[in-house]
């Protein structure tokens, strides 16, 4: 063999060697020439179908959407069929069920979604040129496109498009092979009722913006009927409470009816709603959760009655003058039991809303719309709330560092008064005349107030009096003891903190100030007053006595 010979076989082995290594890269290729990362797979698409009479537009979300719609008006089920992924049935079940599948389904979508159309894609791969650079899919093409979650049986249903390709034909998109497995059990659920079977032909037809006659009629009777129910709900149960005797009784029925009627309100509008008709998209999607949310706030509503009426029941200080200085713990009770009610209130609250967003999928719908403006309504929503719930957290501020408890002598703004309520919002202070000062507790919290209850009731009254230069202030003390001595003890303090001191001087005459210990401060204003009587009194009897002057003359120009 020559060196040709060598030559020949050794490019011929070479060749045989990458022939072997391409040959299973050709065969995987020809195999798997689907792209699966853009669109489903499928061998063939619908082949049980009969052939459509016109081309569908079926290559974006939208197109298919629209076909749907355009479809729905003509009543060619027939044809809609083709925008269903039917590769789950079988090709005779396809021709039998195709059409009443494409039908069911647009009842459903009419009556259960809202479709956002600003939010459809109208192009081949999906892309969504809207969404903002931090978002996981932006930029990147679907295969899958969520429309709507609609609750069935107690878990979501979705209504998705997909991008199908079959074979070596174009991809399209169809209502998933999910959504068609959950048609039959959606209308069964959301389809027309035996009532609304029973309507005349005429109430059932379109009135525009996707609304049914018997709706725009139907709507204002639901809304009437379910008041008028609430209306006699609150006037059966008051008519019960102004007829039963036991206090208790009285109190628990007047507790429970607003609760009642708000509960029977919404109960009426849910189970007309959604069982004997149910109402369209744009009109359930906002009239459900509205009766939802009415029935779990009339629950809450109603334990937080119960808790009040037993709170009351237990400490129940409607008869007993907080002001005195012998309940400083009746005092401390009250307050605490006030903010224990606030914080109940407001956890309850919490609790509530927690539980109506976990529950309803309202969200979840309108999310791409409503929470896509969140961080904008929560602003709105804080500035505008922003002195409410102030109010609410400084009213927990003053039960907890206790600067004034409920019946506290308090001065405020030159207002002798005692705290009579701590609200939510505003506390409520009664004046020594009677009148009430109702004050925001944000702006109660902020403004410096003497608090002569605290700590210690007793305190030190100080009278002051204007005396001549010449006034004998040690006839005045000897008479302030005298006076001292005729008061009622249980209103008077430590004797031994009883003071008269010259305090200050000026061309008209020198202040005298009298210190007159008092036991209670809800009683020294008048103890205090009654001994500066009885002080002007003596002072006029000394002057007459001795034949000086105790008190000044003073012209009225000189004294301004």
């Amino acid at each position: 063999m020559g060196r040709s010979d060598c030559m020949i076989l050794r490019m011929s082995a070479l060749f045989a060697a990458l022939f072997l290594l391409v040959t299973p890269v050709w065969a995987q290729s020809g195999d798997d020439s689907c792209d699966r990362s853009r669109w489903y797979c499928v061998d063939g698409l619908n082949t049980g179908l009969a052939e459509s009479a016109g081309q569908l537009e079926r290559e974006t979300p939208r197109a298919t959407l629209e076909a749907l719609l355009h479809l729905a008006r003509k009543d060619n089920w027939t044809a809609a069929a083709h925008l269903l992924d039917l590769t789950d049935l079988s090709e005779a079940d396809q021709l039998r069920q195709g059409a009443e599948l494409a039908r069911q389904l647009d009842v459903v979508i009419s009556r259960k979604a809202v479709i956002d159309w600003d939010r459809v894609p109208d192009r081949p791969d999906a892309i969504d040129e809207r969404a903002s650079t931090d978002r996981a899919l932006a930029g990147e093409p679907r295969k899958s496109l969520l429309l709507w979650t609609i609750d069935l049986d107690g878990r979501p249903a979705a209504v998705r498009l997909s991008r199908v390709k079959p074979g070596d034909a174009p991809a399209v998109w169809l209502f998933s092979r999910q959504t068609v497995e959950n048609i039959p059990a959606l209308h069964a659920r959301y389809g027309p009722g035996e009532f609304e079977e029973m309507l005349p032909d005429v109430l059932k037809k379109d009135a525009g913006f996707g609304f049914m006659w018997w709706e725009l009629l139907g709507l204002p009777l639901l809304l009437i009927a379910a008041i008028s129910m609430g209306r006699l709900t609150w006037r059966i149960l008051s008519w019960v409470a102004n007829r039963v005797e036991r206090a208790l009784v009285k109190d628990v029925v007047k507790s429970i009816r607003g609760p009642a009627a708000t509960a029977t309100a919404t109960s009426v509008a849910l189970l007309v709603g959604s069982s004997l008709f149910v109402f369209s998209g744009q009109i359930s999607t906002i009239l459900t959760p509205i009766a939802w949310l009415g029935l779990l706030a009339s629950g809450l509503w109603l334990t937080v009655n119960g808790v009040e009426v037993v709170l009351d029941r237990l400490t129940n200080f409607e008869e007993t003058d907080l002001t005195q200085r012998q309940e400083v713990h009746k005092r401390t009770m009250a307050t605490r039991i006030a903010a224990a009610r606030r914080a109940f209130v407001v956890a309850v609250t919490l609790v509530g809303g927690g539980i109506f967003l976990s529950q309803t999928n309202i969200f979840q719908n309108l999310g791409l719309t409503m929470l896509g403006t969140a961080g904008a309504l929560t602003l709105v929503l804080g500035f505008a709330a922003r002195r409410v719930l102030g109010n609410i957290m400084a009213s927990l501020q003053i039960a907890l560092n206790q600067s004034a408890k409920i019946g506290d002598r308090i001065v405020y703004n030159d207002y002798l008064c005692h705290v009579e309520r701590i609200n939510f919002t505003y506390v409520q202070l009664r004046d020594w005349d009677g009148t009430r000062l109702i004050v925001p507790v944000e702006e109660f919290v902020s403004t410096p107030f003497e608090n002569w209850t605290m700590k210690e009731p007793a305190m030190l009254r100080i009278i002051k009096i204007k005396c001549a230069h010449d006034a004998d202030v040690d006839k005045l003390r000897d008479a302030f003891d005298e006076i001292v001595q005729e008061l009622d003890k249980d209103e008077l303090g430590d004797l031994d903190n009883m003071k008269v001191r010259v305090a200050d001087q000026d061309v008209f005459g020198k202040d005298v100030w009298f210190a007159l210990p008092c036991a209670d401060p809800n009683t020294s204003w008048d103890v205090a007053c009654k001994a500066r009587e009885k002080i002007m009194a003596a002072g006029a009897r000394i002057a007459e006595e001795d034949g000086i002057e105790i008190f000044p003359e003073a012209r009225p120009a000189e004294a301004a």
